[in-house]
């Protein structure tokens, strides 16, 4: 059984540490954790590895934060990976810092990365996992806000709900959704 677990975010060094790359920043985790190696595909980065008989294959797309839908959609369909199991980490303004909610299906929220991924695939009921990056902008601020970096004093609490994140990707394919909700949303 196969899982194809995508992190949003933005490609390029300048964009490597801010707010709208928390969903790369957790499959780099996972990654290093699993001793996985990314590689350059069509429209991603991926890599993959099993866990008890199942497989996670990870993908940061390269198409930028408004075009994820692209990769999602390839990869679903070169992967022969069905709707259910396509599990998507977000950042998401509307939560406090390092929170973290897991729902089944939901809307994007405002957020374009999941909109594109709706409008290509043509519905919302994906699994996906919201990370809370915070809203301390001004408004009009907002576009600048998610560019932005984390600051040396969120760094500390961000690392652990990263893992905490990871840990939850890590128990995806072994809890059915209502337990990795009940385990993991803060």
């Amino acid at each position: 059984m196969k899982y194809l677990v995508v992190g949003l975010g933005n490609p390029g060094i300048e964009y490597s540490e801010t707010r709208h790359n928390v969903g790369f920043a957790i499959l780099d985790e996972l990654a290093s954790k699993r001793d996985v190696v990314f590689s350059s595909e069509r429209y991603a980065q991926i890599g993959s590895f099993k866990t008890r008989g199942k497989t996670l294959i990870l993908i940061k797309p390269q198409t930028f934060m408004n075009l994820s839908g692209k990769a999602v959609r390839y990869w679903m369909n070169e992967a022969k990976v069905p709707i259910e199991r396509v599990f998507v980490l977000t950042d998401d303004l509307a939560l406090p810092l390092g929170t973290i909610r897991i729902r089944k299906k939901g809307s994007s929220g405002g957020h374009n990365g999941l909109q594109n991924i709706e409008e290509l695939l043509g519905r919302s009921d994906y699994p996906r996992l919201r990370f809370g990056i915070g809203n301390e902008f001004k408004k009009g601020g907002q576009v600048d806000f998610v560019l932005s970096e984390f600051t040396e004093e969120e760094k500390p609490s961000l690392k652990n709900s990263v893992e905490r994140a990871v840990a939850a990707v890590l128990d995806l394919p072994h809890l059915d959704m209502s337990r990795l909700m009940n385990q993991y949303n803060n």
